[in-house]
């Protein structure tokens, strides 16, 4: 009888799926542009045949993960609808927007859940406030957690040699404003600040103009993510007063939205 044969190196790399892997990176490469792009652009980017590109496009096409505009592809409407129902099934956010509302302060204010997906704070859900002028970060989008004070908030319940671990492959961080941190040692020092007060702050550094808050938000249940519930405020409004009744309403808006039986539950 045969001996099965040794795993080699190509055996271990081989993609079990390659249509399922290209098409993951078509929606990537849309994710990621500007703009739509045609056909003969994302096969450019992939390295891959035109003809594969549009058997794997067409797929898509009709699973409504992305469609066809006048200037090429784009994403579709089923990747908000997936997006919605992954942030759904977790109770916080379920809540989020009524806690949101009942808060004399938030409900006033432009206030976002986000989750730490590598080294970035990815946005699940946003509560709009009562405020005529829109701004904050899009459902869906990404910040260096180095960065907003939602990803701070994300890192600040994690050791130092956690945080270095993740952020390793980053230093020096890459710049999102002339104030930004760049090293590890900076870093590591605006969390120290961030657990000392209880939340942390982004004076401008994610975005300028605006002053983000957060606030460390516990998963459910087990195997829930870790989560941050940040507000992003005009810089013009953010006086220390200010800043401190929004960071005491999310405190307060973090423990109505923490599981009372959670801790008792991972001991």
């Amino acid at each position: 009888m045969a001996e099965p044969a040794a795993d080699t190196p190509d055996r271990i790399t081989r993609d079990p799926a390659p249509a399922v892997s290209r098409s993951l990176k078509i929606l990537g490469v849309l994710a990621e542009s500007d703009g739509p792009l045609t056909l003969t652009e994302i096969a450019n980017v992939l390295g891959l045949a035109k003809s594969s590109t549009m058997n794997l496009c067409l797929a898509l096409e009709e699973g409504g993960m992305i469609q066809r505009v006048p200037l090429g592809y784009q994403l579709g409407r089923r990747n908000a609808e997936l997006g919605g129902a992954f942030a759904a099934q977790f109770n916080q956010i379920r809540e989020f927007y009524a806690v949101c509302e009942a808060s004399p302060v938030l409900r006033h204010e432009v206030v976002q859940v986000a989750m730490l997906d590598d080294h970035d704070a990815l946005y699940l859900a946003r509560h709009e406030g009562s405020r005529t002028v829109r701004f904050g970060t899009p459902l869906g989008s990404r910040i260096h957690a180095a960065f907003s004070a939602t990803g701070n908030a994300l890192l600040m319940v994690l050791d130092d040699f956690r945080v270095e671990e993740i952020m390793a492959d980053q230093v020096p961080f890459p710049r999102a404003s002339a104030t930004s941190v760049r090293e590890m040692p900076e870093l590591l020092e605006k969390l120290a600040a961030a657990r000392a007060r209880g939340y942390s702050l982004d004076p401008g550094e994610g975005m300028q103009g605006l002053v983000g808050v957060a606030v460390p938000l516990e998963g459910w249940a087990p195997g829930d993510p870790q989560l941050a519930l940040g507000v992003a405020i005009q810089e013009a409004r953010a006086s220390r007063e200010h800043i401190e009744r929004v960071a005491t309403a999310l405190k307060e808006a973090a423990r109505q939205l923490t599981n009372p039986l959670g801790a008792s539950a991972r001991k």
